[in-house]
């Protein structure tokens, strides 16, 4: 069936059906928009990766500057707390090595504070001996590390293996003692059964190839409130409460030999006692 034909009538003026336009953008302006949505998108992330990056830094800078301060802080305890007994000088010596290739090594025994790092892993057991050193790292520099035992106490062997790096990229590690006769700053020190007067150490800062610039240079100078307690003194006092902190001995002493109390071992006996082995309960 033939669909059925409009006529207009007749005297009827002929009207043209508009076509009504919808909105578009042109090819141009799509262009133009992702150009411009694209330059906003690189900047927010090269804005955000400069503050990824500036964070990464600044946390890397002060963890640095924590480990420069916590180095610090650690030689000056120790020096703070250094002691010595003249009645078993042996187990206290004071070891300094100033000319090693690799920076000083500096070994002595000290009441060590609670706060310091690592005691809980020593804990009732304040006297350690304590060592530092300057060692080659994995990263071309150099390391400061340290290295605790307690007194009359085997090395133990975790404690050896992984010794506590203080600081890395020590560039310098200078440790110099005030001369009793030559009223100078020395650069050894030869008496192992005595403590200096006043010590001075400098640690400089900075990483492989770059030179160690004065403001890098960090110096210290410690005068020890301390002296080698004598022979008479240490053996003195009530059995089992002697200097030290060992029950039923003097610092670094065995048990009195047969009962007598304030009388050292004879010259050359050497200690009686057996020392533990492992840091003990």
């Amino acid at each position: 069936m033939k669909p059925r034909r409009h006529f207009e009538p007749a005297g009827t003026p002929c009207r043209k059906v508009a076509r009504r336009r919808l909105p578009a953008f042109t090819l141009v302006e799509v262009m133009v928009a992702l150009a411009i949505f694209t330059g906003v998108v690189a900047a927010i992330y090269a804005c955000w990766t400069s503050v990824l990056r500036s964070s990464q830094v600044g946390l890397a800078a002060a963890a640095e500057a924590q480990r420069k301060r916590m180095a610090i802080r650690c030689l000056e305890d120790a020096f703070l707390s250094a002691q010595m007994f003249n009645q078993n000088a042996h187990y206290y010596s004071f070891f300094a090595d100033t000319a090693r290739e690799e920076g000083a090594s500096l070994s002595l025994v000290a009441h060590l504070p609670r706060s310091f790092p690592r005691s809980g892993s020593f804990e009732g057991l304040p006297l350690r001996r304590v060592t530092f050193t300057l060692e080659p790292d994995a990263g071309g520099g150099k390391a400061l590390l340290m290295e605790q035992v307690p007194v009359l106490f085997e090395p133990d062997i975790e404690e050896t293996n992984n010794r506590l790096v203080l600081a890395r990229d020590v560039r310098l590690f200078i440790v110099e003692f005030w001369g009793p006769n030559s009223r100078e700053w020395e650069p050894e020190w030869l008496a192992t059964n005595q403590l200096p007067r006043l010590v001075r150490f400098s640690l400089g800062f900075g990483g492989p190839g770059l030179k160690v610039q004065e403001e890098d240079v960090a110096t210290r100078v410690i005068a020890l409130p301390t002296m080698g307690v004598p022979a008479t003194i240490a053996a003195a006092g009530p059995r089992g409460n002697l200097p030290g902190g060992i029950p039923g001995q003097g610092p670094g002493m065995g048990p009195m030999p047969g009962g007598d109390r304030g009388r050292a071992p004879p010259p050359g006996s050497g200690p009686r006692f057996n020392p533990p082995r492992g840091r003990g309960p």
